[in-house]
Formats: structure tokens, C-alpha cells, sequence
């Protein structure tokens, strides 16, 4: 395979391609510097404005937190409350964008050139895409999610002052009638792990891939933006994009973990008695965070893949452990049905206007779309790395769909078992139990409790691991311009800070603290996504035009 120079990284087109001829090089706007035995090669402005803007924060949350804590909350409700309607039309936007691109001859382009070949088999490319995408979310919401919109669905609406909904449920809920309850519930919580977020990763990845494997580009986000701003892109509105990404990047990580940390705690309490308290999980996340960085120095094959591999294996059999071992038949039909239930409610689901359940679509919707895009970034580049020698349309296809049914597959298994523990036989412990505790009561009937409860916790931690190593590789090649072989100090600089965002939002206000600031950084990134879009439609004809 022919490689241009080592300190760019990335592999030239194999095969026909349309290359953009620009006078760029990358890392020309780098500054290399050495600081005793550890060699410095950040991009100028990028890293500059990133991390002193990040330190900066992390410092001001940690002195003065009930302060930021106030300004996160209004943060929060004035994003959902205004700007709900546009992450909804946006994704709407994405997914059907997506889906074109599977059934137009657009989908026939080969990413890296028409002569390349994939660089991991489909068993670890479906690993990492998984576990870097989705991990911690699916542990944490995988029960917890199908009883909370299961509950507040069978709990119906309520009116308050001045006409407007103070209930949660999902459109119209389904008040008093448990079987309309499961599916709506159901059709809501697949609806935020289906087809919208796979398709927001697939093409912030695609981009990345089109412009870096088949134009010669940085592997940053601004070079997508090349058919949109030309040699711009090299300047200010370069800068400013990448910026903005290494943002959405940093806080889409930090509620992750934050929710990670969260769950670890709650599920070291129920079997080893670890307090509960924001001090347990701040030596979580620093723990995890020290054994991510061994992770980050191992590097992407030796580090990652091993660890998603892993995690793969482990999430598998504990799925398969409780499908056996809970109510196996009930599950089995249960997944169909859950299908059903989500292409029934999809459009009602996806509407960005005229919603009456505003708690619901602002709250949970909003957040979830907003926590997607922010996550873009980071999983898109790293799906990106990870996709060369995919053509569009196998990419999409792998990207968008498959994911998409193993998030079903699992939403229906963890949640279909606690509701039916709820709804056949009367056991309503996981249900009363708080949210981060709702996977392990949800455990403790099935047979080996305290096993199965163990290995989830070192689900959660691992799956933490992948995250925090797969964003510090992801941060430290955009802060580089672009170079995918940049020093390791950058890289682990970008490791202990993700770390530290996270702690100090965690003591910044909690939870609400981290959704504020991903609502925040991935209204900014929305933007760039429908950029996005446009961009990678000219790329795409373009290399049929020309090849």
C-alpha cells in the first residue's frame, strides 16, 4: 500500500479518485516543540484556544460550582425549550439523507479509492463501532429507559396551569391500558437508539472518510467543509469548526462518563457496600481514567480493539444470559413486536412541530439528539479510521442499520425483562429503584445475581475505558490538524482532561450539569452537521463525475 509521508498518516487513494488539488499541507500551521524527553506537534490555533478554553473551565466549575451550576441549568432549559425543533428536523434531515444514499448510485463510491480494501474484518469492525458508540448509554437506559416510558405512558396525561402537559409521556400516552403502554413506551425508547443516532455518526464518519481517504485531506472535521468554503477552510472558519467539534467532543464524553461513574457507584454499593457520593464517584472516574491512559499509550489496535473485543464478547453473553434465564418466549416475540411498534410511531415520534408532549420531546428527545451530535464527532472520526475499503453504500448499510438492531435487540431484552418482572409477576423493586440502580435489581431475581451484577459493573467500566481512549485519540488528531500519528503527550493530555471535565461537572450541579453543557456544545454542532450533509453530496458526485 502506497503511504504519503509519515507524519501525515493517512494512506494516499488506491485506485481512481478525485484528489483536490490544494496548497495546504498538513501540519503546516503546527507548532513542534520539545519539553524535555516529550515532543509537542499541536495545531495553532486549534489546541491553543481548545485546551486553555477547557482548563479554564474546569477550573472555574471547580471554584466556583453553585454559580456554574446556575448558569448550566438556565443553559439547559433555554436550549431544550427553544431549539427543540431544530435538532428533531435535523436528525429527521440526516436519517433520510442517510437512507438515500443506500439506494442511489451514490452509494457505489468506495471509500479509499476504488481499489482499496478493508483494513479489519466485519467481526472487529462491528466491535468497535458498538462499543465506541453506544456503550455506556446502553447500560445505563437499557432498563431504565423502557420502565420510565412504560410508566409514565401508562400513567397517561395530565394538564396543568394554562393548558400545557406536566406529564412525561411519549405523544399521547396510553393511560390505564398496560399493553398500549409496553409498546408506546417501547416505540419511544428504540426511537432514541435506532435509526436518528446511527445516521448523525454515519455521516459526520462519512464525511471524514470521503475527504481525507479519497480527496486527501486532513482527517479533521473542517475538510468536509472544502466543497463549501474552498481554501477558507485552511483559515478562521477552519479554526472555528474544528474548535466547535473538540467542544461537542469534550462535553458529549464528560456526560458519558459522568453516567458511567454514576451506575459504577450505585452497582459497587448494591454488592460491595462502596458509599454512594460524588467523592466514590470522582475516584471512579479518576481510577478509570488512569487505566484508559494505559489504553491510549498501547494504542488504537493494541488498546482499543482489544478492549471492544472484549466488551463485545462480555455484553454478548450477559444478553444471552438473561434472555435464557428470564422469561425467554415473552422476549423472543417481544423484539418483533418492539419493530412494529417503533415503524408505527416513527413519524409521530420524528414530528419537530406541533408536539403537545413537550416534557418528553424537549426533555428526553431533544437531550438525546443533542448528546448524539455532540458524540459525532468523536465516533464518526473513529469510525472513519476504522471504515477504509467500505463502499457508501456496505458503510451506511453497517453503520446505520445493523447497530441499530442490536440496540432493539438489547433495549428489548434488559427492558422487556424488567417490565415483565413489573406486569406478570408482580416484582416492582427495579421499577421503584433509581435509575443508575435499575439494571441490577432488574438482575437480582435471575439466578447468579451477584455474578451477572458484577460483570455488568465491569461492562460500565470498560465500556468508560473505550470511550475515554477512543475521544483522546479522536480530540488529539483534530487539535494536530489533522496528523493521526501526533506525539503521545497531546494524547494523554486530551485523556486526563476529558477525566477532569467530567469531575468537575459532577460537582458542578450533577447530571443536570452534564446535559446542559452537551445541549449546549451539540446546538453549536447541529449546524455543522446539515453542513455536513451538503458537503458530502458534492463529494460523492464528484468522485463519480471524475473517476
Amino acid at each position: 500500500m502506497t503511504e504519503v509521508p509519515t507524519n501525515q498518516g493517512i494512506p494516499e487513494p488506491e485506485g481512481p479518485s478525485d484528489i483536490i488539488e490544494t496548497e495546504y499541507e498538513i501540519g503546516q500551521d503546527n507548532l513542534e516543540a520539545h519539553i524535555g524527553p516529550f515532543g509537542l506537534d499541536i495545531h495553532n490555533p486549534v489546541f491553543l484556544v481548545s485546551g486553555a478554553a477547557v482548563v479554564a473551565f474546569v477550573f472555574y466549575t471547580l471554584a466556583l460550582p453553585e454559580q456554574a451550576a446556575s448558569i448550566f441549568s438556565q443553559m439547559f432549559s433555554f436550549s431544550t425549550k427553544t431549539f427543540d425543533w431544530f435538532f428533531l428536523g435535523a436528525a429527521n434531515i440526516v436519517v433520510i439523507f442517510a437512507l438515500l444514499l443506500i439506494v442511489t448510485p451514490l452509494g457505489k463510491v468506495r471509500l479509499g479509492g476504488a481499489e482499496a480494501t478493508p483494513d479489519y474484518s466485519y467481526i472487529g469492525w462491528f466491535a468497535m463501532l458498538f462499543a465506541a458508540g453506544m456503550g455506556i448509554g446502553l447500560m445505563f437506559y437499557g432498563v431504565s429507559e423502557p420502565m420510565t416510558h412504560f410508566s409514565t405512558s401508562f400513567g397517561g396525561t395530565a394538564v396543568g396551569e394554562g393548558g400545557a402537559r406536566t406529564d412525561w409521556a411519549p405523544l399521547s400516552g396510553a393511560e390505564g391500558d398496560q399493553e398500549a403502554a409496553i409498546r408506546l413506551g417501547m416505540a419511544a425508547t428504540i426511537f432514541h437508539w435506532g435509526l436518528h443516532p446511527w445516521a448523525i455518526y454515519a455521516m459526520v464518519a462519512l464525511a471524514l472518510a470521503l475527504f481525507s481517504y479519497n480527496k486527501g485531506l486532513p482527517l479533521t472535521i473542517r475538510s468536509a467543509f472544502y466543497p463549501i468554503l474552498g481554501e477558507r477552510v485552511w483559515g478562521w472558519w477552519g479554526h472555528i469548526i474544528d474548535i466547535i467539534s473538540v467542544f461537542a467532543t469534550l462535553f458529549g464524553l464528560a456526560t458519558s462518563l459522568g453516567l458511567g461513574a454514576t451506575q459504577a457507584n450505585a452497582g459497587l454499593n448494591e454488592l460491595f457496600g462502596l458509599p454512594v457520593s460524588t467523592t466514590s464517584q470522582v475516584l471512579l472516574i479518576t481510577g478509570i481514567t488512569a487505566v484508559a491512559l494505559i489504553s491510549v499509550v498501547r494504542g488504537l489496535d493494541g488498546g482499543v480493539k482489544v478492549l471492544s473485543e472484549i466488551n463485545m464478547g462480555l455484553a454478548a453473553l450477559l444478553a444471552i444470559f438473561v434472555l435464557i434465564t428470564g422469561p425467554t418466549l415473552f422476549l423472543i416475540t417481544f423484539f418483533w413486536d418492539n419493530l412494529v411498534a417503533y415503524g408505527q410511531r416513527l413519524i409521530p415520534l420524528s414530528m419537530p412541530f406541533g408536539r403537545e408532549d413537550t416534557n418528553f420531546s424537549q426533555g428526553w428527545t431533544a437531550f438525546y439528539w443533542a448528546w448524539w451530535i455532540s458524540w459525532s464527532p468523536f465516533v464518526g472520526m473513529f469510525i472513519a479510521r476504522v471504515s477504509r475499503g467500505r463502499t457508501v453504500r456496505e458503510f451506511v448499510i453497517c453503520v446505520l442499520l445493523i447497530p441499530s438492531m442490536v440496540c432493539v435487540l438489547w433495549m428489548s431484552i434488559f427492558g422487556g425483562t424488567a417490565i415483565h418482572q413489573v406486569v406478570a409477576e408482580g416484582y416492582t423493586v427495579a421499577q421503584e429503584a433509581a435509575l443508575e440502580l435499575q439494571l441490577f435489581k432488574m438482575l437480582d431475581p435471575l439466578p447468579l445475581a451477584s455474578l451477572t451484577s458484577f460483570i455488568g459493573i465491569v461492562l460500565v467500566i470498560v465500556f468508560f475505558v473505550t470511550s475515554s481512549d477512543s475521544g483522546s485519540l479522536v480530540i488529539d488528531t483534530i487539535t494536530a490538524g489533522g496528523k493521526v500519528d501526533a506525539p503521545m503527550p497531546q494524547r494523554v493530555f486530551w485523556c486526563v482532561f476529558e477525566g477532569a471535565v467530567a469531575i468537575a461537572l459532577l460537582l458542578g450541579g450533577g447530571l443536570a450539569s452534564l446535559q446542559s453543557m452537551v445541549i449546549s456544545t451539540g446546538l453549536l454542532f447541529t449546524v455543522v452537521l446539515l453542513g455536513m450533509c451538503f458537503a458530502i453530496y458534492k463529494g460523492l458526485v464528484s468522485e463519480i463525475q471524475n473517476t
